[in-house]
């Protein structure tokens, strides 16, 4: 059987951003609804006809905020609270991606955590215990007829009912298996329904299976997928990816399925388990990287198709590793970079084409030019390393992991230095990046302003933002970050080794993206990135005024990386150059800096028996080595956000931080218990409200989650904050938010 190709997901943000943006100006009631839904059809039909040369092309991988939702949503998995505000369909499915605030009601939006090791965030559905399961929308079965009413057959893939069932979040006395039959027959319906339409394949996405699996996993695995496979009519791949399914792979062989994905990028035992599947059911093979963008190696990949040969499969689909929503749309939007440049580069139109030319390698042989021509491409040197970098990181010693004095010596003296408070307020970093901010900066990088006009914008910005937060009357003040992008690509700019693109955008969650910068080469800094402007807005004020960095794991996390040295290495890289900064800020009378960490958790594999011996053992002396040098009286904060803590919280301490500020209110302050049980001894200070939600939380609901707190935490140790930074909001929201949050800290200071 000759090879074909596969597409597990595409990017639906579009080429230029285009849903992101039409789904901004329905937020406003500057477009219909009618008119969202017509944009967002025009970019179903254009992502479609793009993949046209690929055999298995998927549907349904389209969504207005998350895929996860969407699954939860067609299942009736609402709360009541967003169903009582009696909004249309696609409002109230919004109010639960980003709460709701107006005359029908005022509710938070659903919890937010990462997906996996990536950096997009999925909504995390609740489940209530009168929740009533059953197949209650249309979407999948609407996108499959658009697409063959378009010339497009297509493989519907939806989440999996395992993964559903191990994400979904219970409020009340039910569990898994109070539901897990039900969850079955919802998805057995599914099927069933595209049997009808004429659908051959039915893909179900199990990311999950590639975590920690016990024997109760197994078991649920088994018995959910035995019940809604029994008598299909449609064949049915289990789809996973981001590591291999070692734990569970005897069951998946045993179930009555047609194609098992696989992915041979970062699934370190998927080849040895291949026999397990290969004589009788369809091998995904994901070859092609869906999370980094430089392009496949033809000789590598045609090597790893012979070895699953060898190992017994004999039907072989070559496809994406997951979902190509985590890399760019395409190179072509990138005018800048030079070719000698762009040629190394493979966003996801391009990995398209990477997959069709595999294909007709794998099937008619590697005597041909595109063969010859990739072979050649990563003969080329680079030519990206430093000497100067590499003598510097083999000169790190151990001592430079460890800051003294211990954190206990270093509390005491803060508290006299600093004479903070009780219940210190303060904000994560940045505030609201106005239309004004937006159109300095791009004047100036189009050369439309000189330096001197950009600089003496910002610091009007800057003194701006200082009285307003000593208006406010909050303790720990900060500059507000206009002069900053990205919290990654700022710092990128200013660091030797980056290359960055103009429109190589990618989904972080709902509407909001990113533009992760590339790390070409090795690492250093070209001169003081930050120091100059935490000096002036120092000098406006008698308060503290926090120095604002990025930590190296998340500038890595948040970055492409290289593929030809180890993410250690890189980030070792990285912390010599945030240390410097560090050491200069203090050197400048910053005595206070915050060096967020917001993606730590991001790489940390999915297996815990590989998380020290692959990540944490080095990504947590990591975050030691940038700050070890501050003296005692410099009080050193990070941050994070939207990951699970629970099970790293002890790692997180060893950062020997002073405070550290953690999203916690889209999650309803779960984080408290944990922290309580792990005796957790840096200051704290978790999120009181949630800013990526255009409301304004009130000051009671404020008050009662500093009684939460406080309940369970030291009063000694806690700070008051939003749950990250402002840059993304309104002005007129974030000055409520704020007031209200410093007028709830003041009461609860005088109680």
């Amino acid at each position: 059987m000759s090879i074909k190709t596969s597409v597990i997901g595409f990017p639906r943000i579009g080429a230029l951003r285009e849903l992101k943006f039409a789904e901004e100006k329905y937020f406003k009631g500057e477009i219909s609804a009618d008119e969202l839904k017509a944009l967002a059809r025009q970019l179903r039909i254009k992502h479609l006809n793009l993949q046209k040369n690929i055999d298995f092309i998927p549907s349904n991988d389209f969504s207005f905020y998350d895929n996860l939702l969407d699954t939860a949503v067609l299942f009736n998995i609402i709360p009541k609270r967003y169903k009582q505000l009696e909004l249309s369909p696609l409002d109230t499915y919004f109010a639960v991606a980003r709460g709701y605030q107006g005359k029908k009601g005022d509710v938070k939006a659903l919890a937010m955590k990462k997906w996996f090791n990536t950096n997009y965030h999925y909504i995390v559905p609740e489940f209530e215990d009168d929740t009533k399961i059953e197949l209650c929308g249309t979407k999948p079965f609407d996108e499959f007829i658009e697409a063959r009413e378009n010339g497009v057959d297509t493989v519907p893939t939806l989440i999996g009912p395992f993964t559903l069932l191990k994400l979904i979040r219970f409020t009340g006395s039910k569990t898994v298996n109070d539901v897990k039959k039900e969850i079955a027959k919802a998805y057995k319906a599914v099927l069933a329904e595209f049997a009808v339409l004429g659908a051959q394949w039915i893909s179900l996405a199990e990311p999950y299976l590639v975590t920690d699996l016990d024997p109760n996993d197994i078991a649920l695995l088994k018995e959910v997928y035995q019940y809604l496979l029994d008598g299909k009519k449609v064949k049915v791949i289990i789809q996973t990816y981001f590591g291999d399914v070692r734990d569970c792979a005897d069951a998946l062989a045993d179930l009555d399925i047609d194609g098992i994905g696989l992915d041979f990028t970062e699934g370190r035992r998927s080849l040895e388990l291949v026999n397990k599947f290969g004589k009788d059911k369809l091998i995904f093979a994901g070859v092609v990287n869906g999370k980094n963008i430089w392009k496949n190696n033809y000789e590598k990949t045609v090597g790893i198709i012979e070895n699953i040969k060898k190992a017994g499969a004999e039907n072989i689909v070559i496809s994406t590793s997951c979902s190509l929503l985590h890399v760019p749309f395409t190179v072509e939007n990138e005018t800048k970079l030079p070719e000698n440049v762009k040629k190394h580069f493979a966003f996801a139109k391009e990995k398209l084409t990477e997959l069709s030319e595999l294909k007709e390698i794998l099937n008619n042989g590697s005597d041909t030019p595109t063969f010859a021509q990739n072979k050649a491409l990563f003969a080329e040197n680079r030519d990206c390393g430093d000497a100067d970098v590499q003598k510097r990181v083999s000169a790190i010693t151990e001592d430079m992991f460890t800051r003294l004095p211990v954190f206990e010596e270093r509390e005491k003296l803060q508290k006299s230095v600093f004479a903070l408070p009780l219940l210190p307020t303060t904000t994560i970093g940045s505030f609201p990046q106005t239309s004004d901010v937006k159109k300095n900066r791009a004047q100036f990088k189009k050369g439309e302003i000189s330096s001197e006009e950009y600089i003496a914008f910002n610091k009007r910005k800057i003194k701006e933002c200082i009285e307003l937060q000593e208006k406010l009357g909050l303790d720990v003040l900060v500059h507000g970050e206009y002069e900053r992008n990205d919290m990654v690509e700022y710092f990128g700019e200013n660091l030797n080794g980056y290359i960055f693109t103009e429109k190589a955008w990618v989904q972080s969650y709902g509407t909001r993206c990113v533009k992760p910068p590339v790390i070409w080469g090795d690492i250093s800094r070209k001169a003081p990135i930050t120091v100059e402007w935490s000096k002036f807005a120092a000098s406006l004020t008698q308060k503290p005024v926090k120095g604002m960095l990025t930590g190296p794991v998340t500038i890595l996390n948040w970055s492409f990386p290289r593929e030809d040295i180890s993410l250690k290495q890189s980030t070792y890289q990285i912390a010599l150059a945030i240390r410097d900064e560090v050491l200069d800020l203090e050197k400048s009378g910053i005595k206070i800096i915050q060096i967020d960490e917001a993606a730590l958790r991001e790489k940390l594999p999915l297996r815990k028996s590989d998380w020290y011996s692959e990540y944490l053992d080095w990504a947590i002396p990591t975050f030691r080595l940038v700050h070890s040098g501050a003296a005692a009286d410099t009080q050193i904060h990070t941050h994070m956000c939207y990951s699970e803590f629970k099970d790293i919280i002890k790692a997180i301490d060893d950062m020997d931080a002073d405070v550290i500020t953690f999203e916690a209110s889209r999650s309803d302050l779960q984080l408290l218990d944990t922290l309580k049980e792990n005796n957790f001894k840096t200051e704290v200070g978790p999120g009181v409200y949630d800013i990526h939600s255009p409301r304004v939380p009130a000051v009671d609901e404020i008050e009662n989650a500093l009684r939460k707190m406080l309940s369970k935490l030291d009063r000694q140790k806690l700070w008051v904050n939003p749950d990250c930074g402002l840059k993304t909001r309104g002005t007129e929201e974030t000055v409520k938010s704020l007031e209200n949050m410093v007028k709830a800290a003041k009461i609860i200071r005088g109680e």
